[in-house]
């Protein structure tokens, strides 16, 4: 294989893409900075206004406030105010307006109505406690939430037969969750990254494939280096390498911008977790598959542009593979970190590119999976080389208008 063929063909890729810089600002830069963007301060303004302040303390008003729950409600950070003698309907009133959070009534002699009720007489009605909140109020929904989390744990603790993982002097300093904080991070992290990459590596493989194979036929560019003596081959693996490094910068830029604006995103779910869980191996193992999946998208993107007439239609012809590459990562999302075991599931690409990549995350993955994943995305991504080069040798897909 002649070198100096492909290298003068990545040259002239280079030359085009590069000496775009409008090109190079929407398909490397732009992903990244808009992902920065979206995610740090729209997404993360969002849920913002959906999450209560910190300081606030809610207005809770308490009629007929039993002696056995009052240390319970005391120990909430809201304002209790009694009840007792003031206008119920008038609290309501408030409410509505947002005014006040919340309004407890119980039932006048709470603790010997609950004293005295049997479960096994049907004759006798429970004692009814009624909460009144108002749903549209963000601090109303969540102080709401707060005291029929106390209430529900003090009424097991009445009929308590048994405890699980209860507090004692014994249990005192016992960890029954044994997840260490990296493996909390993993599984967070495996159930976005790996779904997100592939996305973001084939919009960058399609924002640079139908423009470089389609565009050029459109112009009748190609047409030009068609005719010269060099191996179409040549042309074919030529392209593929210089498509692929365009589109893995393209990817990387998504990537850095998810990662640069994770903290802001997830807010305090991250708050006091370690953020260097990986080692330098595990991202070496993430680029190899990152690498070797560029190579398959670019390349099976390029068949699909070199049979399109122009790059309108070959827009149009990749989309049932996005839809394919969706279906084939949503499940990751869902997994919790967990990947198939058996060697078999890692043969089918861009499957097993997302499996491989949520293993490196979770910290669940075999070298040996991750070694077929890649062999195996070479091995597709040569073919697809193959059948590119047999492609430009076809006057007919090559110079149909």
């Amino acid at each position: 294989m002649n070198k100096n063929n492909i290298l003068t063909i990545i040259k002239k890729e280079f030359a085009r893409f590069f000496g775009d810089k409008r090109m190079v600002f929407t398909t490397v830069i732009m992903p990244g900075l808009l992902i920065y963007i979206i995610y740090s301060f729209v997404v993360g303004g969002i849920r913002d206004t959906f999450e209560s302040d910190k300081d606030y303390r809610a207005k809770v008003y308490v009629q007929n406030m039993p002696q056995s729950v009052q240390p319970m409600f005391e120990a909430l950070e809201m304002d209790i105010t009694n009840a007792n003698n003031l206008d119920i309907e008038g609290i309501k009133t408030l409410i509505e307006k947002k005014d006040v959070e919340l309004l407890v009534v119980f039932p006048a002699e709470f603790d010997n109505a609950v004293a005295n009720y049997n479960v096994l007489d049907t004759a006798q009605v429970s004692p009814n406690i009624l909460i009144y909140s108002n749903v549209a109020n963000m601090e109303s929904d969540n102080a709401e939430t707060a005291v029929r989390n106390i209430l529900t744990s003090y009424e097991e603790t009445i009929c308590n037969k048994f405890n699980i993982n209860a507090y004692t002097e014994e249990t005192a300093n016992e960890e029954f969750n044994l997840a260490t904080d990296e493996d909390f991070m993993g599984q967070i992290l495996s159930s976005m990254l790996p779904f997100l990459l592939i996305i973001f590596l084939y919009s960058g493989c399609m924002a640079v494939a139908p423009e470089s194979i389609a565009g050029e036929k459109e112009r009748g560019t190609i047409a030009t280096l068609l005719v010269t003596p060099m191996n179409r081959s040549h042309l074919a693996f030529g392209k593929i390498i210089s498509l692929s490094f365009i589109a893995l910068i393209s990817g990387l830029s998504s990537f850095l911008g998810v990662i640069l604006s994770l903290p802001k995103f997830m807010g305090s779910t991250i708050e006091g977790m370690p953020t260097n869980i990986y080692t330098t191996s595990d991202y070496l193992l993430i680029l190899g598959i990152i690498l070797s999946t560029v190579l398959i998208l670019i390349s099976a993107i390029s068949i699909i542009s070199a049979y399109a007439k122009t790059v309108k239609e070959a827009s149009t012809l990749v989309l049932p593979l996005m839809l394919v590459i969706m279906i084939v990562g949503i499940p990751s999302t869902i997994g919790g970190g967990n990947v198939q075991t058996a060697i078999s599931w890692y043969f089918i690409p861009i499957y097993n590119s997302i499996q491989a990549m949520t293993g490196v995350f979770s910290f669940n993955y075999s070298l040996i999976n991750v070694g077929i994943t890649i062999v195996i995305n070479i091995i597709y991504a040569g073919a697809f080389s193959y059948i590119l080069a047999k492609m430009f040798n076809s006057e007919e897909i090559m110079f149909s208008k």
